[in-house]
């Protein structure tokens, strides 16, 4: 790739250019992620209770928003945004923070589905398109602390959206206000990334047409073990907080939890970097998987109030990165076709993401409690480290 010219050399100019553009990827994935799409996972429990929701019907809410991430990150694998990606970002933004408000005003659990769809949709066009654009301007700035930055602001979102909602529970506000001082939140962050987001991505040139896909069996267990693993992470990430509501736990102590997974979350990619240099990525993948499974069980196997912060603390510290560096691993499992590969991928992990919450759900309602959804959970993390370090390793150390 060449460098564009105001990346050329050495200067403060530039060096703030390429800051201020990490910090306005870093804001976008913290409205459309970890408000947009995880700020459900710390209100639910509010919800719940508000609303007469039971763990089946909020299950299929959840997964309504990650039936609109799939299909937004199919739909933009397409070339039809094209030169515009910066305009399909901001209205992505736009959406999200609409779409948050909405949630606090409505109280039909089909209109709250269809709200968390198209947050999804929102979410998946922000993170596909912002994340085009910024780490094309960390790669021609030789800049690899970028694309760490960029990804943690979803557990930034976490972080800030924990924080925001303890305080709210200070002030006795309820759940709808919780929604609206997201929505808040969201406009907030949109006009930081409207002024500071780049608007071209920077272009290597043109896009070379990828031969057919080659499956061989390691690509075709990797997509599996991706596929188990979004179903793995997703019961956690959106049940955590009412696994604590159903243990006893006070509405402050789940804003702690949550804030737990937030500081956890945001430099997870940056940490984990050093074992993938001397492991390789199948290896710090399983790792992932293993660390996180441990944390799920503990969720639910020991009590108040250790098994909620070690479930969150171990979630935060590797579902961003086993996600992330899934696909990269991905990448060199398919050198000749790796968009192929990645679009696929993304399909069987977002296929998991949908089933999540909607089994773990219905086991919450069949057996009264978290714990045999949690443990199903757990069982999948193993078995997606599992197929990752037989099928996969040889040819990614």
């Amino acid at each position: 790739m060449s460098r564009p010219a105001e990346y050329s050399g050495s200067s403060p100019q530039r060096d703030r250019m390429i800051v201020m553009t990490a910090i306005a990827g870093a804001l976008a994935m913290a409205v459309a992620m970890g408000l947009g799409r995880f700020f459900y996972t710390p209100v639910l429990p509010a919800m719940m209770s508000g609303l007469g929701l039971g763990p089946a019907e909020a299950g299929w809410i959840a997964s309504a928003n990650y039936v609109g991430y799939l299909l937004g990150a199919i739909l933009a694998a397409y070339g039809w945004a094209e030169g515009i990606e910066r305009k399909v970002a901001l209205s992505g933004l736009v959406a999200t923070a609409l779409l948050l408000l909405a949630m606090g005003v409505s109280s039909n659990v089909f209109v709250l589905a269809i709200i968390r769809f198209l947050a999804g949709l929102a979410s998946a066009f922000v993170m596909v398109f912002t994340s085009a654009i910024v780490l094309s301007h960390g790669l021609a700035a030789n800049k690899p602390w970028v694309q760490s930055s960029h990804f943690g602001g979803v557990g930034a979102g976490i972080t800030i959206s924990a924080v925001m909602f303890g305080l709210i529970i200070l002030a006795d506000s309820g759940w709808r206000m919780a929604w609206i001082m997201a929505a808040v939140l969201a406009f907030a962050g949109l006009i930081v990334v409207s002024r500071y987001l780049p608007r071209d991505i920077v272009r290597a040139g043109p896009a070379r047409k990828e031969p057919p896909l080659v499956w061989t069996p390691s690509l075709a267990a990797l997509t599996i073990a991706y596929g188990i693993f979004g179903f793995g992470y997703i019961v956690t990430a959106t049940f955590l907080v009412a696994i604590v509501r159903d243990g006893g736990g006070s509405s402050l102590f789940e804003a702690g939890v949550w804030l737990a997974t937030g500081v956890a979350a945001a430099p997870s990619v940056a940490y984990w970097m050093p074992a993938v240099r001397r492991v390789g990525l199948a290896n710090v993948f399983a790792l992932g998987c293993l660390v996180e499974a441990i944390g799920v069980a503990a969720s639910v196997l020991l009590p108040l109030p250790a098994g909620p912060i070690i479930g969150g603390v171990l979630l935060g510290a590797t579902f961003i990165m086993v996600t992330a560096f899934g696909l990269q691993l991905g990448r060199q499992l398919a050198t000749e076709s790796p968009r192929r590969a990645l679009a696929l991928m993304t399909a069987a992990f977002g296929t998991g993401q949908i089933l999540g919450p909607v089994v773990a759900g219905y086991l919450a309602d069949w057996s009264g409690t978290y714990t045999w959804a949690s443990l199903a959970a757990a069982a999948g993390l193993l078995a997606s480290a599992a197929i990752v370090l037989i099928y996969c390793r040889p040819r990614a150390v």
